[in-house]
């Protein structure tokens, strides 16, 4: 038995078979992970072995010496729908996503719609009233220039060999 048969990522979706001679424990183990893989997928939730994200809107945050920099993606949210807010070292975004048409002709949807809110605890101390933020083209960018304490206190430790 190759350790491939056991990681529930790389098998086949297909019931267990008894008919084929192989190991009865084994054809039951298989037979589980298809159980608790459809579980979940009903409640659409991530199935193990899938990655998921961790939060909406998506963002990336950069840091150079001076400023520290969010991007965050909002596609289809408009820029009067977004909040953002500095609170004791928090950033906060939060808006809300509209949905362009009304549910009764709607079969399916994997689209997200409603309120969000998004939190990113900020390591350096930034200067409030400089903060400044833009919205083009659904990416939101907020750029947050340190404080001069912050800049001051960091050092370069040379690594010795």
């Amino acid at each position: 038995m190759a350790i491939g048969d056991l990681m529930p990522a790389r098998r086949a979706h297909t019931p267990a078979s008894r008919n084929d001679g192989s190991n009865p424990l084994l054809a039951l183990h298989h037979e589980m992970n298809r159980l608790f893989d459809d579980f979940w997928r009903d409640f659409d939730l991530p199935r193990r072995g899938q990655a998921r994200a961790l939060g909406w809107p998506s963002i990336e945050v950069s840091e150079t010496e001076k400023d520290l920099e969010v991007v965050a993606e909002l596609p289809g949210v408009d820029e009067k729908d977004v909040e953002v807010l500095l609170n004791d070292g928090v950033l906060s975004i939060r808006g809300e996503k509209k949905s362009e048409s009304e549910d009764k002709d709607r079969r399916v949807s994997e689209r997200y719609f409603g309120r969000f809110e998004r939190e990113i605890l900020l390591a350096s101390e930034v200067q409030e009233d400089k903060v400044s933020a833009a919205f083009s083209k659904g990416v939101l960018t907020i750029t947050l220039p340190k404080s001069e304490n912050t800049q001051q206190h960091a050092k370069r430790i040379q690594i010795a060999h």
